[in-house]
C-alpha cells in the first residue's frame, strides 16, 4: 500500500513538472513545498501572484520525494522540506542554494478530540495495548523522519513501528487517518493539529523541547533555478511581515516570534 502511495506521489509530482509553464521563463515560479507548509506557502503565493504579476506552481508531497523529483527533472526554483535534514543530507549534491528561514516545525502527540483514551504527553503512551497507532514513514516524508528520530532516542522506535496500524507516507495522510478514527494517537508536526479542518477532530499534546525541538524550515533556492531574480524576491516576501503573519495564521512558530 505505502509503495502505491509513493509511486502516485512520484507520478504526481513528475506530470506537474511536465504541464507548468517553462522555468526560463521569468514570470513563472515552481516551488516543491512538503505537506505540512502547503497553506501558508498558498496563500503568501497568491498574495505574491497579484503584488508581482506572476504565476506560481507548487507541487507538494513528502519532502524526499520532492527533492528527487527535483533533482531528476532540473525544473522549478525553490524548495521547502520539512525539516533542515534534507538540506544535510543532500548539500553535497550542490543543487541546495541559498535559504532564508521561514519558520519552525515541532512534533507533538496527537490524540482524537477530548482524549476518549486519556493519553499522557508521554511517548511511552503509543506502546499501550489498547491504543491504535498510525506514523509516518521516514521513507517519503520530514514527519516520518522525525517521529524516527524521536522515537530512537527514546528506545522505543521498533516496538512503537511493529504495532503501527498504519506507516504513511506525510502528515496530510496521518492527519487524514486521525479525522477517520483509524488511530487513536500519533505524532505528527503539530501545526497541523490546529488547521481548522484537523482542529474540530484531535488534541494536541506538547512535547518538551528537549524531546522535540523546533526544527527551522529553510526555503531554499533550487540551484539551477531559471528564475533566480524572482525566487529570491519571493524569498524575501515569504519571509518578510505579511509571510510571518500568514505562517503564526496556521499555528506555526514564526521566525519573529521565536526571537522575542
Amino acid at each position: 500500500m505505502f509503495f502505491h502511495v509513493r509511486l502516485f506521489m512520484f507520478l504526481f509530482i513528475a506530470l506537474l513538472v511536465t504541464v507548468v509553464p517553462s522555468s526560463a521563463n521569468s514570470s513563472h515560479l515552481l516551488i516543491y513545498c512538503g505537506i505540512t507548509m502547503v497553506r501558508p506557502i498558498t496563500d503568501i503565493a497568491r498574495l505574491f501572484e497579484k503584488q508581482e504579476k506572476v504565476t506560481i506552481a507548487i507541487a507538494q508531497g513528502g519532502s524526499e520525494d520532492l527533492y528527487q523529483s527535483a533533482r531528476k527533472s532540473r525544473q522549478g526554483d525553490l524548495y521547502l522540506p520539512g525539516e533542515p535534514i534534507f538540506r544535510i543530507r543532500h548539500q553535497p549534491e550542490g543543487l541546495l542554494g541559498e535559504y532564508v528561514t521561514l519558520g519552525y516545525n515541532q512534533m507533538a502527540i496527537m490524540v482524537q478530540k477530548g482524549n476518549p483514551k486519556k493519553v499522557k504527553p508521554d511517548l511511552k503512551e503509543l506502546l499501550r495495548k489498547d491504543l491504535a497507532v498510525v506514523l509516518g514513514s521516514s521513507e517519503s516524508g520530514s514527519v516520518g523522519v522525525e517521529s524516527r528520530r524521536i522515537l530512537v532516542q527514546a528506545g522505543i522506535y521498533d516496538k512503537v513501528a511493529a504495532k503501527a496500524a498504519q506507516m504513511l507516507p506525510d502528515s496530510r495522510s496521518i492527519m487524514q487517518s486521525m479525522r477517520r478514527s483509524v488511530a487513536d494517537v500519533t505524532l505528527s508536526w503539530r501545526a497541523t493539529g490546529y488547521f481548522p479542518d484537523n482542529a474540530a477532530h484531535v488534541d494536541v499534546l506538547d512535547l518538551p523541547p528537549t524531546i522535540a525541538p523546533p526544527h527551522e524550515l529553510q526555503l531554499t533556492m533550487l540551484t539551477f533555478s531559471a528564475n533566480k531574480v524572482l525566487a529570491r524576491k519571493y524569498m524575501d516576501f515569504a519571509a518578510g511581515p505579511q509571510g510571518q503573519a500568514i505562517f503564526r495564521r496556521y499555528g506555526f512558530v514564526s521566525v519573529s516570534k521565536a526571537g522575542n
